[in-house]
């Protein structure tokens, strides 16, 4: 499956800003959800090719967002890729036990993520 269309949820407008226009430069297209919530809900529309998912955020944290979207059926099919500052080895373990099919720590590698990227592709 060719990943065309992701979904970043970062509660971080310069997060945002910042893989957003490393992924529109590569020819992505990209769409934004500002909390775990609003990713939830954004997957179920939008059915996007691929998630990245932060994990720190207010409310449903990424780790809970990922949980719900890779559980539920409608949603399931599509992978998370994990994007966040927590960069211990139990948080990564963590992360892939809840549903993420990768993880990488941020400030991000552009590099880095398009590779991760191309694999889940």
């Amino acid at each position: 499956m060719a990943i065309k269309r992701i979904l970043v949820v970062d509660d971080s407008a310069t997060e945002r800003h910042i893989i957003g226009e490393a992924l529109n430069n590569k020819g992505f297209e990209v769409t934004f959800a500002v909390n775990g919530e609003a990713g939830v809900a954004q997957a179920k529309i939008s059915k996007p090719d691929l998630i990245i998912m932060d994990v720190v955020m207010p409310g449903m944290n990424g780790f809970q967002a990922t949980r719900a979207i890779t559980k539920d059926p409608e949603t399931q099919h599509i992978p998370v890729l994990i994007c966040t500052t927590k960069d211990q080895e139990t948080d990564k373990v963590w992360g892939l036990r809840q549903g993420a099919r990768d993880y990488v720590v941020k400030p991000i590698n552009t590099a880095e993520l398009l590779n991760k990227i191309a694999t889940l592709g």
